[in-house]
Formats: C-alpha cells, sequence, structure tokens
C-alpha cells in the first residue's frame, strides 16, 4: 500500500501525447506548480489501470481530473459524484476502460474510497500533438477552483 500524507488524492488521467485528451494531467501539473493543495496529494496518473488500484484503494477520498467526450461543448468543466463504473460519462478519455475497470476492481475488492470526479468536456481524441485546444486550455483555472473546492469540503466535513 502507498504511504499517503493526506485522506484525499486528486488524480490527473491522461495522455499529454493527445492533445486535449491529456488535461487531467495539465491540470495536476498546474497545481504541482502553484505549491499544491493543503490536505490533498497530487498524482499524474497517466491513462489509468491497474497499477493506481492500490493507490485509489489507500485513500478516503479520490479526485479524478478527466476528458470526457459528451454533449457539452468542449472547454465544459462539471463535477460528478460516480459510484459504480456505469455513472461515469459513456466517453471519458481514450482510455474509458482501463479506469472504469479499475472503479469496478476496487469497488469488487470492497475498498472504494468517496470518488468525485472532474469531466471536462473535449472535441475529440484522435489528434496527436502535446498542446491543448485554447478553449480547454482556459477551462484549467475553472477545474482547479473546482478541485480546491472539493478538497476544502472534504477537509471541513472531516474536522
Amino acid at each position: 500500500m502507498p504511504d499517503t500524507q493526506n485522506d484525499i488524492l486528486v488524480l490527473g488521467i491522461g495522455n499529454l501525447l493527445m492533445n486535449d485528451e491529456g488535461v487531467g494531467i495539465h491540470v495536476v501539473t498546474r497545481l504541482e506548480k502553484e505549491g499544491g493543495i493543503r490536505g490533498a496529494d497530487l498524482m499524474d496518473g497517466g491513462t489509468g489501470g491497474f497499477h493506481l488500484l492500490g493507490f485509489i484503494q489507500s485513500y478516503k477520498t479520490i479526485i479524478i481530473v478527466d476528458a470526457s467526450l459528451d454533449d457539452h461543448p468542449p472547454g465544459h468543466v462539471r463535477v460528478l459524484q460516480p459510484r459504480y463504473a456505469r455513472d461515469f460519462p459513456k466517453q471519458l478519455s481514450a482510455h474509458e476502460i482501463g479506469l472504469k475497470d479499475l472503479i469496478d476492481s476496487a469497488i469488487l475488492l470492497g475498498n472504494m474510497p468517496q470518488l468525485h470526479l472532474i469531466a471536462i468536456s473535449v472535441n475529440d481524441f484522435q489528434d496527436m500533438g502535446m498542446e491543448l485546444s485554447p478553449v480547454v486550455e482556459q477551462a484549467i483555472p475553472e477545474a482547479i477552483r473546482c478541485v480546491r473546492n472539493l478538497v476544502n469540503q472534504r477537509a471541513f466535513q472531516a474536522s
């Protein structure tokens, strides 16, 4: 089990080589540059996968930041509280199967933390490159506000 300092993990998911698909990692990187968030650990989760299962199970609260291909305009930020993999957006980034399988595994093992998903709508996942589109780049401050609000709420509830 990973050595954790806090009860909350902010997990950025994405592929930096696929432009907007890497927005979750860009959010975590920006938070790190700002000095982090008191009360939360930050992690670049890459494209998800079962190697993250131990991390997910070692925290009381997980805040996942990821790209979502949905009916909202690119750059739209929303906060969801999925309880099961089926509660995630239908097209949650290009790696959706791995992340949803990871959540299902944590549920099956009986050690599922409180889960929040900050979904940032994108146009597509097909473009290769390392730059975010301007509209998705402009959504990062809103996503960071959402992360900070969730961390503050969880910290207030714990006290």
